[in-house]
């Protein structure tokens, strides 16, 4: 890495533990940590009770929320220090193109696309992946009341439309961390292991790999 502050972006279906390798990853890299505000969103509960009724209203939501966040954050952060984020900008569109189709779908990756020319892209992608039945054990661990409902089907397209997307994504380098048997909460030497493997890609630059 040179003088220059870094932003590292970590992403994967919900529960594969973006927030926390992102807290964990802080002190490692001097960062500053920018998590995402979800708990906020008004649509969330009922969409996960009526997906196709309230998608649109939801996904609207979350664009402009963190489109918000993220245009008034990374750059102040990237001023002063490095920055480690739990979401990307571009997470908007797997999440749409999963929930919303046709009309509704234009319209709305228009806007993204508008909007997203005005956000900082990563100078790392931190992409985690975790086999379905991990991640509905760990979602039902952390136990939020509006994901009690959520089932392994939708976590399963989930993690086909995340892979589906970043197997084709150029805005940033992507580092593909396996999270199955990598316990980098309780193993000092697993988070020290992931800690190198982004070191090693933010050093390597811009070269892709495909994710197959």
């Amino acid at each position: 890495m040179n003088n220059r502050h870094v932003y590292i972006a970590i992403e994967g279906v919900i529960g594969v533990g973006k927030t926390t390798l992102a807290r964990l990853l802080k002190p490692t890299f001097d960062a500053k940590v920018l998590l995402e505000v979800f708990e906020e969103n008004p649509f969330l509960a009922r969409f996960y009770q009526d997906r196709e009724r309230f998608a649109f209203q939801t996904q609207t939501f979350f664009l402009l929320s963190r489109y918000q966040q993220q245009h008034e954050a990374i750059p102040g952060a990237l001023a002063l220090q490095n920055l480690i984020s739990d979401y990307t900008f571009d997470k908007n569109k797997i999440f749409a193109r999963l929930t919303l189709s046709g009309d509704e779908l234009e319209m709305y990756e228009r806007v993204q696309d508008i909007l997203g020319g005005r956000i900082p892209k990563p100078d790392l992608v931190v992409f985690l992946r975790a086999r379905v039945e991990h991640l509905m054990e760990r979602i039902a661990i952390r136990d939020r009341s509006y994901e009690r409902t959520m089932d392994s089907q939708y976590i399963a397209a989930l993690a086909q439309a995340y892979d589906a997307y970043f197997t084709t994504y150029v805005s940033s380098p992507v580092l593909k961390v396996e999270t199955d048997e990598l316990d980098y909460v309780h193993n000092r030497a697993a988070l020290e292991q992931v800690a190198e493997m982004i070191r090693a890609k933010l050093m390597a630059g811009p070269v892709q790999e495909r994710l197959l």
